[in-house]
Formats: C-alpha cells, structure tokens, sequence
C-alpha cells in the first residue's frame, strides 16, 4: 500500500501527517523545517509520495530532497485543483486555504461547503456546489488576540488559552477568555447566518489546531475535523499524482 506524506509549514507549527492508502494514520509536529528533519521522517515512515503545503520561507533544500526520494508535489496557485478559484489573483491564496477547501469539495462534491480555519487567523473559505472557490474573508487568530491586548496594554497578562470559563469574567483571567473565545464564536456563528442569508443549504467544516476551543460554544451544526487540510492536502496530491 502506498503511503503519502503531507507536511504543513503554518505560521504557529510546523506538522506532518501519514496516509496510507487513502486512511488516514497519523500527525506528529515537526520541531524545526530543516532538511535533516524531512530527512528523518522519510526514512522512518517510507512515503512513495509527498505533498507540502508552506506558508513561510522554509529552505529549499528540502524540496529538492523530497523529489529525489518521492513523488513530490508543492502545493500552490499553479497545481493542477479538483475546484476553480475565480478570483482576482489566485497566485496570492494561501496554500493551507487551498488545502481546506479540496478537502470539501472530495468529501462533499454536490454541497456548496464553508470551510472555516482556526489557526493564526480566523479564515472563512466558500465554495459553491459547482466547485468554484469564491474567497471569503480573514480575521484574526485566538492566541493574536490574546497577544495584542497583552502588548498593546500596560496590565494585562498574556494568558494561556481554556475552553471552559464563564460567560461573566470574575477576574481578569476569565474577562479576557470570556472575551476572546467567547467573542470570536459569536463571530464565527455571525459569519455563518450571514452566509445562510444568501446561500441557504451549506455544509460548515471547522478544522485548526484552536478548534477544541470553541466547538462547545458555536450554536450552528458544523463538521469539526481536526484532519481537514491533510484530507485536502493528500486529495491534492492523488489530483496531481494521475
């Protein structure tokens, strides 16, 4: 059974997950993008195909090692899509955004789909039923929220993020989660009835590594799916691997 290998060089973490076949088996972070890592992870998990997805300046040293030992594939605006992008540059969407929305039109082809991301930003991806990738919008993230009222105050703290707190802060620990977590999901279930005004029958997949938080606090019916941009990612490489 072939087994593939998708990195994800995000602006937080950088992380790799294996398939083998179409299962999925597994994700680990990766401590540093050096080619000495890659290196290590192919030799111990044997991938006959890999696919990255990077969003920073990561050496290129490590594409080309993973062309000599694999069938590698760089996601990016020129891969060959299982969608369209009809938008003004699609050389400037991000490869992670390209990765969720795949992810949605394989597992629900005859669905227009949001595919919402919870990472360094908030992203809302929409895709209609005829997979044409229209855009969406970007906001941002949980920990630069948190990061910004830290800097750009005199007093409060940098805090570390918990799913579970009340909706009344009792001190500032609480005010600032009840203010963040609790804020970007009214956000994100604002978002969602905005688009059921106009596009009335929708899947809503929510993925990134601040999921967890906010799943018991959004009102509308979503997919959550921790392994949505690697779904996308290996969909991507068998488009680009016929």
């Amino acid at each position: 059974m072939e087994k593939t290998l998708c990195l994800d060089f995000g602006n937080t973490r950088l992380k790799a997950a294996l398939f083998a076949g179409n299962a999925f088996v597994e994700e680990w972070v990766l401590p540093d993008a050096t080619t000495a890592t890659i290196q290590q992870a192919v030799q111990l998990h044997q991938p006959t195909k890999s696919i990255l997805s990077s969003v920073i300046l990561h050496p290129a040293e490590i594409e080309e090692y993973l062309k000599k030992t694999t069938r590698f594939h760089k996601l990016g605006h020129t891969s060959m899509l299982p969608l369209t992008t009809p938008v003004g540059k699609p050389e400037t969407i991000g490869a992670d955004r390209l990765a969720m929305v795949a992810a949605a039109v394989d597992m629900f082809p005859s669905q227009h789909n949001l595919a919402i991301g919870l990472g360094s930003c908030i992203t809302y991806n929409f895709i209609n039923n005829k997979h044409e990738f229209l855009g969406g919008s970007i906001s941002p993230g949980m920990t630069m929220r948190f990061r910004s009222m830290n800097e750009y105050t005199a007093l409060l703290p940098m805090i570390q993020p918990e799913a579970h707190f009340p909706l009344v802060g009792y001190d500032t620990k609480t005010n600032l989660l009840s203010g963040v977590i609790l804020g970007m999901a009214k956000e994100i279930d604002g978002i969602i009835e905005a688009y059921k005004v106009k596009y009335s029958n929708f899947n809503v997949l929510l993925t990134g590594g601040d999921m967890p938080f906010f799943v018991p606090h959004l009102k509308n019916r979503i997919f959550a799916d921790p392994n949505l941009i690697y779904k996308g990612l290996y969909a991507i490489s068998e488009y680009n691997n016929k």
